[in-house]
């Protein structure tokens, strides 16, 4: 409860935390918008590919033009301004800056970028989902070695719901399930960029089309997504993927106690210790009332053998399920970058990580949404080609599924029926690639020990 003071001293001080900003894209932008209102926050850096739309984009977020004016790091560290270039690994080793953040979306670049900022000894808050999951566990390890912190993203589910976790475990409940809402029918893992626009309405209201990516936003509604961030959850908590991965039931916000319980209580779920993600939709396609489908979730249980403890979750309407075991915290929203200042400020003044994967539970693997005949190129998450499902990663490791981050500009051997895991040996994979040397590198060293949740 003190980083708005520690903020406040770092400004008196003249010493501001510096950040760097790689990806002005949605995410980024939203940042942004928020931290030129910030005090004791000074964004150094905005690294773009496009430093055309990185400037629309500072515009658009309503900094005033001369505040991004600067013509190097060090003229925007003397006056307060920020400078934009394309040249993220000249901005991950500015000395002006403290913390780098990586919201990218791209798993590989992300990675690297990772690498590049520990190297540099800089934080790393990672936005980009999809790298923590691909090799986060050995990432976050080679940080702490390095004296540095990798984060999740604050405003990001995953950082959201790893808080619900611990706040639950700390005040010594069990967690039985962790997760979030979402708008989810089966048929929507064959969604591709030509019909997401379809499924959007009613889920994200998008006045101006121009400023998406369907390729990305298709992943919020293909499974994908979900799958990504649950599996970052599982990583950074302890909590296991269910055997099939999700199954998105159905639920409003006051029956997920009773719906994400173990099926031996007549619930939805294998067993207690577990992520999911309920839907806003029943299979009919019907709307529910008082859904959950941007908001985040924790079931708890209270010790068995307190009556007494049960007994005042009941009085105090803590959303129990049927029985009176199960107990459920929700939050109804999330803003994204909007709240990303808090893990920019957590990892800076308290070097502390708001959500870090700490072991290697659970991945998400390449799917095929249809039949993919050899020769065909896979076009990674959001695609035409492959959607994101949860695994364990015992059963990932053992059947050789080829994660998700990988599943992008790689050609296939074998033919995949749709439906299907792709694996590594239905691809032509360059085992010299960094990356997926990096990814090896992760599987060996956590992939023979499961972390098992409290």
């Amino acid at each position: 409860m003190n980083l708005y003071a520690k903020l406040l001293q770092r400004q008196e001080a003249g010493k501001p935390v510096t950040v760097g900003l790689i990806g002005a894209g949605k995410f980024g932008t939203m940042f942004l918008a928020q931290a030129r209102a910030t005090p004791g926050l000074h964004v150094i850096g905005v690294a773009d590919l496009d430093v055309g739309r990185a400037r629309s984009q500072m515009a658009l977020s309503c900094w005033p033009k001369e505040q991004y004016a600067a013509t190097s790091f060090s003229d925007a560290a003397r006056h307060g301004s920020t400078f934009l270039t394309d040249d993220a690994g000249a901005l991950i080793r500015a000395p002006e800056v403290e913390v780098i953040i990586d919201a990218t979306g791209d798993p590989k670049v992300g990675v690297r970028f990772a690498l590049a900022a520990i190297e540099a000894r800089k934080h790393i808050v990672m936005v980009n989902v999809e790298a923590d999951v691909l090799a986060g566990p050995l990432l976050a390890r080679k940080a702490r070695e390095a004296g540095v912190v990798y984060s999740m993203g604050w405003g990001d589910q995953p950082a959201l719901v790893c808080e619900h976790v611990d706040w639950a475990r700390a005040c010594g409940f069990r967690v039985v399930a962790a997760g979030k809402g979402t708008r989810y029918l089966p048929h929507y893992h064959q969604s591709t960029p030509d019909t997401i626009f379809d499924l959007l309405e009613g889920f994200i209201d998008v006045s101006d089309r121009s400023t998406i990516n369907p390729k990305l936003f298709n992943s919020f509604l293909d499974g994908t997504k979900s799958g990504v961030e649950m599996t970052a959850i599982c990583n950074a908590t302890g909590l296991q993927s269910q055997t099939g991965g999700l199954s998105f039931p159905p639920a409003s916000r006051f029956e997920i106690s009773d719906v994400c319980r173990p099926a031996s209580d007549g619930g939805s779920l294998e067993t207690a210790g577990v992520t999911e993600c309920v839907s806003s939709l029943r299979r009919d396609g019907s709307t529910i009332p008082h859904h959950l489908s941007h908001g985040t979730f924790v079931v708890f249980e209270a010790p068995a053998d307190n009556p007494y403890a049960r007994e005042c979750l009941r009085e105090y309407h803590a959303l129990p399920d049927s029985t009176g075991r199960y107990s459920t915290l929700y939050r109804p929203i999330h803003l994204n970058g909007l709240e990303l200042g808090i893990s920019v400020a957590s990892v800076a003044l308290r070097n502390e990580p708001t959500g870090a994967p700490i072991c290697f539970n659970a991945d998400v693997v390449a799917t095929a949404k249809r039949r993919l005949k050899v020769g065909e190129e896979l076009d990674g998450e959001g695609g035409f080609c492959v959607w994101g499902k949860q695994q364990p990663a015992e059963v990932s490791l053992r059947e050789g599924y080829l994660p998700l981050g990988l599943a992008h500009k790689v050609k296939l051997v074998r033919e995949v029926v749709e439906g299907a895991c792709v694996t590594w040996a239905d691809v032509d994979i360059d085992a010299s690639d960094p990356v997926v040397k990096v990814r090896r590198e992760m599987e060996a060293a956590f992939g023979h020990r499961p972390a098992r949740a409290a």
